[in-house]
């Protein structure tokens, strides 16, 4: 006999109305958790993916993703930056690499003080690469010009210092340090604040940008060498494997290079937000694993019921294997209709979540703000087989004990 006869038996065994109804109520059960549990899944995680490539947007798009570092001066930035985005496994992984520079300072305003790293750009060349020109208000990015000491804010960083457009703070580095009888002297310089940018994430209370050759100046470095690269990149998560690949390259080239990336800073909030995504998913796993046990009382109780059947069956030759399959169908029919359910359920509630709770008069995140939402299809995938794989381990100890059934026995008393 072959599975289709098993397929067919199990088939009319979950269509047939249950004799014990408790082994009916332990089925609805069972089905329903698993439909829960998926469909929470799917919407939960989309959520947290959201939320992640929020964060990802809104803090890695305003701050130096990968850095390059050479003490003696790249002599043709242009040149060696062209090696690296024509190399075949780094062409798809690099956006862009501009010249940078960066230090940490102290500003002063005439009713505040704040610290901020200051990062020093040209700003011609960071259109179509930084998200802070898309976030900048009035193009204050690109009223960024060498000699003329303008500087863009944060904005909650500007309204910690009490300060608008047009008006003069003081930038106190440490680095350019002059020693004098009275002590060590900061380099120091005003600015006049040409604007402010809005990320929406912490960077606009701990980031301003200067022109290049301003930040060079005020940190007493020559501003006509190039010393630090800023490379953009297309997965910043990548950027173990890409700072390897570069370092690498550069060194077959006689080009060696130091590197810094952004996990120095923001490594541990994002390893944060990794590990509550992960526990998230871990428990809500847990309705799906309850589910399937409740799958294996219900098929343990239809095993009961059905020894007499079972017993003729295997008198009539049905093999073990046989009588094995008939009730993993049973248990995987089960489990496909809560996955089934889960799914398209918990797919419809994520790509339309925003607009329910909105007409339930529901805001999470606070007035006129809406949930991130990124459904990831490689996500779902493993959210459908890993049901797929507890729900059908969950059957194989029902279907060995059906297996297990003797003929003789079961039908002594028949």
């Amino acid at each position: 006999m072959n599975f289709g006869f098993s397929f067919f038996v199990g088939y009319r065994y979950w269509r047939a109305k249950k004799a014990n109804a408790f082994a009916s109520f332990i089925t609805l059960f069972a089905v329903s958790g698993i439909f829960l549990g998926v469909a929470a899944l799917i919407i939960v995680s989309s959520v947290m993916n959201g939320l992640e490539g929020q964060l990802k947007q809104r803090i890695l798009g305003a701050v130096p993703q990968l850095t390059l570092v050479n003490p003696q001066g790249f002599e043709n930035w242009q040149q060696d930056t062209q090696i690296l985005l024509d190399d075949v496994n780094l062409t798809h992984s690099i956006k862009g690499i501009t010249p940078s520079t960066s230090t940490q300072a102290m500003l002063q305003s005439n009713a505040n003080l704040g610290a901020a790293q200051v990062i020093g750009v040209f700003p011609e060349l960071e259109n179509g690469l930084s998200s802070i020109v898309d976030h900048s208000y009035s193009d204050a990015f690109n009223s960024l010009k060498a000699g003329d000491y303008h500087i863009v804010l944060g904005s909650q960083l500007a309204r910690n210092l009490q300060v608008r457009t047009g008006d003069k703070i003081r930038l106190l580095s440490s680095e350019g340090v002059v020693y004098s009888p009275l002590g060590p002297v900061p380099s120091q310089r005003k600015f006049v604040v040409a604007g402010v940018f809005e990320m929406g994430s912490q960077v606009d209370a701990s980031v301003a940008y200067v022109h290049y050759e301003d930040a060079k100046r005020l940190m007493r470095k020559n501003p006509q060498v190039i010393d630090e690269l800023r490379v953009y990149l297309t997965d910043p998560f990548d950027v173990e494997r890409i700072s390897s690949d570069i370092v690498s390259l550069l060194e077959s080239q006689q080009l060696p290079v130091e590197t810094k990336d952004w996990r120095a800073d923001f490594g541990h909030l994002f390893s944060a937000v990794k590990m509550e995504k992960n526990m998230m998913s871990l428990m809500l796993s847990l309705i799906v694993a309850v589910a399937a046990f409740n799958i294996v009382s219900a098929l343990v109780m239809m095993v009961v019921d059905k020894t007499t059947d079972v017993a003729v069956l295997k008198t009539q030759g049905l093999t073990t294997s046989a009588v094995m399959n008939i009730f993993i169908v049973q248990g995987s029919l089960n489990a496909l209709l809560g996955l089934g359910l889960g799914t398209v359920v918990g797919v419809i509630l994520t790509l339309n979540v925003n607009e329910i709770l909105n007409t339930l008069g529901v805001s999470i995140l606070g007035a006129g703000q809406s949930l991130p939402v990124q459904l990831s299809i490689s996500q779902l995938t493993v959210i459908v087989l890993g049901t797929l794989l507890i729900t059908l381990v969950a059957t194989i100890y029902p279907a060995l004990r059906a297996a297990r059934v003797e003929p003789a026995n079961a039908l002594r008393y028949e």
